[in-house]
């Protein structure tokens, strides 16, 4: 390791190799973009190629290591072959970072959730989120070395605050992320997650108040508090960096909130 210009330790995953969900925009871009400047070589996916390419280009310009696989998630054959083709090009799995996920629209209420909704958020978020730490797990039990897995959940996991079918599938993965925890408590693998509030990216953008139900957007603005900032992707990539560096070796089973406070 060495220290940056500004005092910072940099290399924190040199000889790591790491896998980005949803790597193409927002917080999996800045993540795949920070892990390689720390060392690590970075395997990025999403199921639109163009964007992927975009965000391989600036890992490779800043002179990092880069594999892109084009992949859907909520397919267990594309997680399958996401961990294959990560091993075929470099050996192992150190670090897995489950970011891809969808949101829906208009926040809908358990009364008034939708079952295309349901079948579409949980196929993906969580379904496919597990898909992925299933097949990266029997990598990582194969190292002697430690190995984190890192799954990007939500606010709304936590507090409630979102539409019935979204807060069920981010719920989801705080539960599974405790669960992975246990199971490799001990070993070489560790699990957290990371629950963000409101997050300025692409996919967030697109949700406007005239679209969402009037009543659970009103329930949620009761709750939040609107004078604190709003995450951006690099406040959230520099928490997933700790967790799958051997600085968090002793943390396990934990979903952090990173919402600035807003829902405290």
């Amino acid at each position: 390791m060495e220290l940056s210009e500004k005092g910072f330790i940099m290399g924190r995953l040199d000889g790591k190799v790491a896998i980005v969900t949803g790597g193409n925009s927002g917080v999996g871009a800045a993540t795949a973009v920070l892990m390689a400047k720390e060392g690590a070589k970075v395997v990025i996916s999403a199921r639109r190629e163009a964007p992927l390419l975009e965000v391989a280009e600036k890992i490779k310009a800043a002179g990092g290591e880069v594999l892109t696989v084009v992949t859907d998630i909520s397919k267990p054959e594309d997680a399958k072959n996401l961990v294959a083709k990560t091993v075929e090009a470099f050996g192992k799995v150190d670090v897995l970072v489950n970011n891809a996920g969808v949101l829906e629209e208009g926040l809908k209420p358990i009364d008034r959730v939708l079952d295309a909704d349901m079948d579409k958020i949980i196929d993906t978020n969580t379904k496919g989120t597990m898909y992925c730490m299933r097949e990266a797990a029997e990598e990582m039990k194969k190292l002697e070395t430690a190995c984190s897995i890192i799954n990007v959940a939500s606010v709304a996991g936590v507090m409630g605050c979102g539409g019935a079918a979204y807060v069920a599938s981010k719920a989801a993965i705080v539960g599974v992320t405790r669960h992975t925890a246990l199971r490799f408590a001990g070993t070489n693998i560790r699990c957290n997650a990371i629950c963000p509030g409101s997050i300025v990216t692409p996919m967030v953008a697109n949700m406007k108040p005239e679209n969402c139900d009037p009543d659970m957007f009103g329930q949620m603005m009761k709750h939040n508090d609107l004078r604190v900032p709003i995450c951006m992707p690099e406040d959230v990539a520099n928490i997933i960096l700790f967790f799958a560096s051997d600085e968090s070796r002793a943390i396990t089973g934990q979903a952090i909130v990173s919402d600035f406070g807003s829902t405290l």
